[in-house]
């Protein structure tokens, strides 16, 4: 069994509990209140500066030009100016200019972001494709269960969604990542690998959870808010 086969196997009830969210299966529905879904973009538009920075740390250790090449078409799809799907969803989500400039992250979403800047940082290209292997892997695995089973809602946003985040999009890099990592040699590594794709699973189960159920944000929060 290979390296993610084997990892997808060890955490399978996570990743099912991830890519099975009521959150996912409200969205494909279209019943997913729009306020949930409202907060999870702001979240998402605050995580992906995050997202961005170490997938640029990694490329500087990729191991040659064709590796770094992958995340460098990545980054261009994150970052393409014509890519103006933030802010059309947020006019559609009644969100104003000011108010996603000025987003914050929740408890969650900066637990994540750390957490992403650290592999960067003080990790191996491996260890940043294996962060990148969940995040788009589960990723690419709602959405392609979504499109799989029909599911076409009738909000454009959610809509949108799920087909950027079908086969189309992203099977290729997650495709590639998945090779990457199962043809390196990397059984000295494994309980580093391990941590890191078990800590990603959790945390974006917790993104899931804090748009959906509107956890609370930080404790003085509330302080600032009174008069």
């Amino acid at each position: 069994m290979s390296l993610t086969q084997s990892l997808r196997q060890q955490h399978r009830q996570l990743w099912e509990r991830m890519v099975t969210h009521p959150f996912v299966y409200e969205m494909g529905e279209g019943t997913l209140p729009v306020i949930a879904f409202r907060r999870y973009f702001l979240q998402d538009y605050v995580f992906v500066n995050d997202l961005v920075a170490m997938t640029a740390l990694g490329m500087a250790k990729a191991p040659d030009l064709t590796a770094a090449n992958h995340l460098n078409q990545f980054l261009t799809g994150i970052l393409n100016p014509e890519n103006d799907l933030f802010v059309r969803a947020f006019q559609e989500l009644g969100a104003s200019e000011a108010e996603y400039a000025s987003a914050s992250a929740n408890p969650a979403t900066q637990a994540f972001g750390d957490f992403l800047m650290r592999v960067g940082l003080e990790g191996t290209f491996e260890d940043v494709l294996m962060l990148l292997y969940v995040t788009e892997g589960t990723y690419l695995d709602w959405g392609t269960r979504l499109l799989e089973a029909g599911k076409r809602p009738d909000n454009p946003v959610y809509h949108e969604w799920i087909e950027l985040h079908g086969p189309a999009v992203l099977g290729d890099l997650v495709g590639w990542i998945g090779e990457h990592l199962d043809r390196a040699d990397l059984a000295h590594r494994r309980i580093r690998l391990e941590q890191i794709f078990r800590t990603a699973l959790r945390y974006e189960y917790l993104f899931w959870e804090a748009a959906y159920h509107g956890h609370p944000g930080w404790p003085d929060q509330s302080f600032e808010a009174s008069p």
